[in-house]
């Protein structure tokens, strides 16, 4: 009947604001440890996860979310921006900008799986260096104009915005979506699960010894060990390993110490924003060329193991009619051989 609201469409209803509702906690709880590690005026970092988080939530749920995206950056942004009218431009940036990137993931024909190299490529260049350039643009302006930040500030500012959203999707947005249908494995030889401990282990010392152990420049450390993942573990395995090496990195950048002790914040910055690009960049894109290409060899075996079956299931199998015996010898099916007089 029109102008009534069954139980259904009330639990519907009740559904999707919980949903948005949680998208939105997540989102705030992501930013505030982001946060922990801010290097300009308070509130722009090298890593800002939220980011990944909206765009994971977005390729998941679909736009239906995006309030939850707006509603956790105006909790994140009310306490520290410098005018309510602030606040507002950089949540509509902080909105749009993972808007954008799953509209142009969904043009791009991205599939969440990241099975595919063109995937990872469109998750790079379309949902992280591009979409995320709104919210870099339009959060740097709005601080300069309002007085909060100095025009010479400008471009810093806005580099490490960009980077670390673009960072947040690279590195935090596909251990999300991965995490979404992970699953406990059962039925694993025990050797799968020895390499994975020290997998772990390897990476962890890798990435300790390169961001805290010395002064030295080690970061190339953890490189065989990203390349080892994607190889063994595809993406589950290169997403988790990134994210940590990553996190690990930016820790050590934020307290000064490792490679990036006593240099300057523009330095840090560079060597901190290329390491972790790098990384990103050499396990996401890794793991979906590995990926594809065991997803290929798989349909080539399943295509020949149904074509043997075929040709075995005819009537005229020239295997079968090759081997035939006979006792006359100019028989065309007699077999013949090399050894044979």
């Amino acid at each position: 009947m029109t102008g009534v609201v069954t139980n259904q469409e009330l639990r519907r209803r009740g559904a999707a604001t919980l949903l948005v509702l949680a998208v939105a906690a997540v989102y705030y709880g992501a930013a505030r440890l982001g946060l922990l590690e801010q290097l300009v005026r308070g509130q722009v970092t090298p890593l800002w996860p939220p980011t990944g988080i909206a765009v994971a939530g977005l390729l998941v749920f679909g736009l239906r979310i995006w309030p939850g995206v707006a509603l956790g950056a105006l909790l994140a942004n009310a306490a520290i921006g410098p005018t309510p009218l602030t606040v507002l431009a950089i949540v509509v940036g902080n909105t749009l900008a993972p808007v954008c990137s799953y509209l142009l993931l969904r043009r791009a024909g991205f599939h969440d799986d990241l099975d595919r190299l063109r995937d990872a490529l469109a998750l790079v260049f379309l949902g992280a260096l591009g979409g995320m350039l709104i919210s870099a643009t339009l959060g740097s302006s709005v601080l300069v104009l309002s007085g909060a930040l100095p025009a010479g500030d400008f471009w810093r500012t806005w580099s490490v915005w960009w980077t670390g959203d673009a960072m947040g999707v690279l590195v935090v947005a596909p251990f999300l979506l991965v995490l979404r249908k992970a699953r406990w494995p059962r039925g694993v030889a025990l050797r799968r699960w020895a390499e994975a401990v020290a997998l772990t282990l390897g990476t962890l010392a890798a990435a300790l010894l390169a961001t805290a152990g010395t002064s030295a420049s080690l970061l190339f450390l953890v490189f065989p060990f990203l390349i080892w993942a994607a190889f063994r573990f595809e993406l589950a395995g290169a997403a988790s390993c990134a994210l940590g090496v990553s996190t690990l990195a930016i820790l050590a950048a934020g307290h000064g110490v490792g490679p990036f002790a006593h240099k300057d914040l523009f330095t840090n910055m560079v060597t901190l924003q290329a390491f972790n690009g790098a990384t990103a960049l050499t396990a996401l894109l890794l793991a979906a060329v590995i990926t594809e290409r065991n997803r290929t060899h798989g349909e080539i075996k399943r295509l020949c193991a149904r074509l043997t079956d075929m040709v075995a299931a005819m009537p005229d199998h020239p295997v079968t009619d090759q081997w035939q015996t006979s006792d006359d010898p100019d028989d065309p099916g007699r077999p013949t051989g090399d050894g044979e007089s």
